[in-house]
């Protein structure tokens, strides 16, 4: 079959994964269980319809508005149902027809999860990061860019560094830094990804967390003491490595 037929089955499946994925980030931190009960309008409580959760189309169906109360509904779950299936396409345009391409695809929208959670909240689950490492090793025989010695290795280079940094701000400033979340949750990219997918994936979201702060800090919109994020950025910083990994690495030995 050829690969054009991978990419649009693949981006399809992605939309439905990621209305799923629009409940695991409204109901996990809430401690509120993702199966039952099935999902209800957030203002009136009214039951949506098998025909309401159709991605995308029937949030443009409904004109972004519940079908019981006409509340608006936001944005974001279309938005995030479409960001999950371009990157299921992505991983089936990268990575072909393997068992890498729907291992890599769970783990982007596992990243997609973890960042939106993080952005609400300021958390990333145990729940979501603790498993995720454990997964990470054990599919690593489907794997074949990475081995499990790399992998181990990535849980803890990944793990351990990030425990260095936040001791030492706490030892420079006597303040945390970050939570042990960011560390959970580097652990499990390099479960993933290698100790080498762990590194771009550390390089890439100090430099953007950074410019981003500097920039929201230079229009007044966030002080100096303000905390960002920073599993948004390990999310964007993983995807990174996933897409562009190897070109990277190569790149960062290039400097060394």
């Amino acid at each position: 079959m050829p690969s054009s037929f991978l990419i649009l089955y693949s981006g399809l499946f992605g939309l439905a994964v990621g209305s799923f994925f629009n409940v695991v980030v409204h109901r996990l931190p809430r401690g509120v269980s993702i199966v039952f009960p099935r999902s209800a309008c957030t203002y009136c409580g009214g039951a949506l319809k098998a025909r309401d959760n159709i991605p995308v189309l029937s949030y443009l169906a409904l004109r972004g508005r519940c079908r019981w109360c006409a509340a608006p509904i936001s944005i974001r779950y279309p938005l995030v149902e479409l960001t999950t299936g371009i990157l299921f396409a992505l991983c089936a345009w990268r990575f072909g027809w393997s068992w890498e391409t729907l291992v890599m695809a769970l783990f982007c929208g596992v990243l997609l999860v973890l960042a939106l959670i993080d952005l609400d909240h300021f958390v990333l689950p145990d729940k979501i990061t603790l498993p995720g490492t454990l997964g990470g090793l054990a599919v690593q025989p489907w794997l074949p860019r990475v081995d499990l010695l790399d992998a181990l290795l990535g849980v803890v280079a990944g793990a351990g560094v990030l425990i260095l940094i936040v001791n030492f701000w706490y030892w420079l400033r006597h303040e945390e830094g970050m939570g042990l979340g960011d560390v959970n949750m580097l652990a499990m990219v390099g479960a993933f990804l290698g100790w080498q997918g762990a590194a771009v994936t550390l390089v890439s979201a100090t430099v953007a967390g950074a410019l981003t702060g500097l920039i929201l800090i230079a229009s007044r919109r966030l002080g100096t003491k303000s905390r960002l994020p920073f599993g948004v950025f390990l999310s964007l910083g993983a995807l990174i490595a996933v897409f562009f990994g190897e070109q990277l690495t190569s790149v960062y030995a290039g400097w060394l």
